[in-house]
């Protein structure tokens, strides 16, 4: 089992770095929107859209409304797509504050729309993210990184509370305040000391000041255990351990990609 997953991390690092550092911006955009569609599949298939090509459909319809926001006057403004989405993830998060329930009905249908939101939001947001440079968009994600990496170890060594028991067992209080923490030390260091400028950490810093920067900060590390939970309730509701197979050893693609999927627009809204 972990070889496999080594095996698919090194297979998908050796496909994204390249494309990351050496290709156009919008060669990233291309393979994100790629990701996006196979995300797409994964989440018709979780909202039991009816028949085999019931979530290819659905995925394309994802990639056909990511591609319009190209061509929505005015032109290259996507404000609008990351307000939807944000209005979506507080959907979303109404949503888990309900719980595991049956998908059916209107909640099918809400979960469905949902998708045709967050998905091109994200794509857009990796797009304005990189516009700013390369560690720019990687600060960003770092950020979601690291509070899962400190809320893992500090949740293993004294999590007791657990913050959503029906819906990720493994999730303390405890390991949400350490990751919180990690992340807000390494947006201090990055913010005051400029290293690896420009960042998005440096930008609100300059930009908001110290203060306002840690609390926008954590409202981030909050928006990314919320898409952690949510993937999760999708999972849940239809009892699915992975969103798919499509990377072996890690599961699906959505698997991956949860906690960014709400902070990349915001973090995009707010440099915007």
């Amino acid at each position: 089992m972990l070889l496999t997953r080594v095996v698919t991390a090194v297979c998908l690092l050796i496909v994204i770095l390249p494309i990351l550092f050496f290709a156009p911006p919008a060669g990233l955009v291309g393979l994100v929107t790629v990701f996006a569609a196979l995300a797409a599949w994964e989440w018709g298939r979780l909202v039991r859209l009816p028949g085999g090509w019931g979530p290819v459909l659905y995925a394309v319809v994802v990639v056909l409304l990511t591609i319009a926001w190209y061509d929505i006057p005015p032109r290259g403004d996507v404000r609008l797509l990351f307000y939807a989405d944000v209005v979506a993830w507080l959907v979303a998060w109404m949503l888990l504050a309900g719980g595991i329930r049956a998908l059916q009905g209107g909640r099918q249908l809400v979960f469905a729309l949902l998708g045709m939101v967050i998905l091109p939001a994200f794509v857009h947001a990796v797009s304005t993210l990189r516009a700013e440079g390369i560690a720019f968009l990687l600060s960003v994600a770092v950020l979601v990184w690291a509070a899962d990496v400190g809320a893992y170890f500090v949740g293993k060594a004294v999590g007791r509370r657990k913050l959503a028991p029906s819906i990720s067992p493994g999730k303390s209080w405890e390991g949400a305040i350490g990751g919180a923490a990690l992340v807000a030390l390494i947006a201090a260091v990055a913010g005051l000391t400029h290293w690896f400028a420009p960042t998005w950490f440096s930008y609100e810093f300059d930009r908001r000041g110290a203060l306002v920067a840690l609390v926008l900060t954590l409202l981030l590390v909050a928006a990314s255990i919320g898409g952690d939970l949510f993937e999760s309730l999708l999972k849940r509701q239809v009892g699915m351990k992975d969103s798919s197979r499509l990377l072996p050893g890690h599961g699906g693609v959505l698997d991956r990609i949860d906690a960014l999927l709400p902070v990349f627009p915001l973090a995009a809204l707010l440099i915007s």
